[in-house]
């Protein structure tokens, strides 16, 4: 019938059955409303997996389209919209996950107990006594059984071997441990299945086993648990990427610092040369200069006893607007100091100190 109707949906619309009126108010469903499941989009629905089985989760109060499936996957949006559906289907898995492991654990548990059955325990004299009544009862019956069989009357023998064997039933209730302790008994020999939490009979035959795996429980609990670990995987994979890709930047960016460093540094080492160098041409510019103008004073000026080539050579530099330095200062008023004192020898007037 569902299949009948999904056909009808496709070939005539959701909206074949609507009045005229209806249709005004009518608005078509697509892929992204809320109604439509998201999980179904992406890849399953949780409660279509235990339809039927222990851990049924009832049917989905969402909208399973396969025409809106397809729509969405050719839908330009579609990458846009999976992280989102992926999300809530695994927030699904994560809380049956973590609900299955509870009760896996809480089996294991309780296999993990020694369970032992304890002696039977002794039959009180009551017993005894009911006991010894119905042994001695079964022992004339049977009696009676054989002579009837030897006499030939089957029907009477089979009459009696009825009411034996009610008496060995009554019997085996008497002296039979109790139900429970059998069952806790039965328990120590069963095995737990980890991927769907199922007790299993441990060494069962293997058609058993094969039922088992085959099952719509273990399959479905493998799915949600499948899933869960590759929606983890490419989580953390994402992350990694984000983290490479962050310190490959910054290691680019590091590596820009230091190259405009380098080149500003260049740049400075260059103007720094370059300021040594004009320094150096400004020096040697006033060296040729000073040596100039004392080549220039001793042609002018020698011989003079007046002084004024001390005079002259203070106001031509004041003039020029250098001082020459401190200690070139000193050595020529020291020059003109001797000139003095040559001019003024004695000898080089003509008078010579008698011997």
């Amino acid at each position: 019938m569902d299949a009948q109707r999904a056909l009808l949906d496709e070939l005539m619309g959701a909206a074949r059955n609507l009045t005229d009126e209806e249709r005004r108010g009518y608005k078509e469903i697509t892929w992204d409303d809320k109604e439509v499941c998201g999980c179904y989009m992406i890849q399953f629905c949780p409660h279509d997996l235990f339809v039927n089985t222990k851990s049924d989760l009832g049917p989905c109060l969402k909208i399973h389209d396969d025409k809106l499936k397809e729509s969405f996957e050719k839908s330009p949006r579609h990458d846009s919209y999976v992280p989102r559906f992926e999300a809530d289907l695994a927030h699904f898995c994560e809380k049956l996950v973590t609900d299955l492991d509870r009760r896996v654990r809480r089996g294991r548990e309780r296999l993990a107990q020694e369970v032992e059955v304890p002696p039977p325990a002794p039959i009180s004299a009551e017993k005894s006594e009911q006991l010894s009544v119905l042994e001695e009862k079964i022992k004339n019956l049977l009696e009676q059984v054989e002579s009837l069989g030897e006499a030939g009357k089957v029907d009477e023998a089979e009459a009696l071997m009825r009411k034996v064997e009610m008496l060995n039933a009554e019997k085996t209730a008497l002296t039979q441990q109790p139900q429970s302790l059998l069952m806790l008994a039965q328990e120590k020999k069963m095995a737990l299945c980890e991927i769907c939490g199922s007790f299993l009979v441990a060494n069962d035959a293997a058609e058993r086993t094969q039922s088992h795996v085959t099952g719509k429980q273990h399959i479905g609990y493998g799915m949600v648990r499948d899933f869960l670990t590759e929606y983890k995987a490419a989580k953390e994979k994402a992350r990694e990427e984000e983290r490479l890709a962050r310190e490959k930047e910054a290691e680019e960016r590091r590596k820009l610092r230091e190259k405009e460093y380098e080149s500003r540094r260049k740049r400075s080492d260059s103007a720094d040369r370059d300021g040594y160098r004009d320094r150096d041409q400004d020096r040697e510019r006033d060296r040729y200069r000073d040596r100039d103008r004392e080549r220039s004073y001793e042609r002018n000026g020698r011989g003079s006893r007046d002084g004024g080539r001390g005079f002259n050579w203070k106001q031509n530099n004041f003039r020029n607007g250098r001082d020459g330095g401190r200690d070139r200062y000193r050595e020529r008023n020291a020059y003109m100091e001797r000139d003095r004192s040559r001019s003024r020898s004695p000898v080089r007037h003509g008078h010579r100190r008698s011997p």
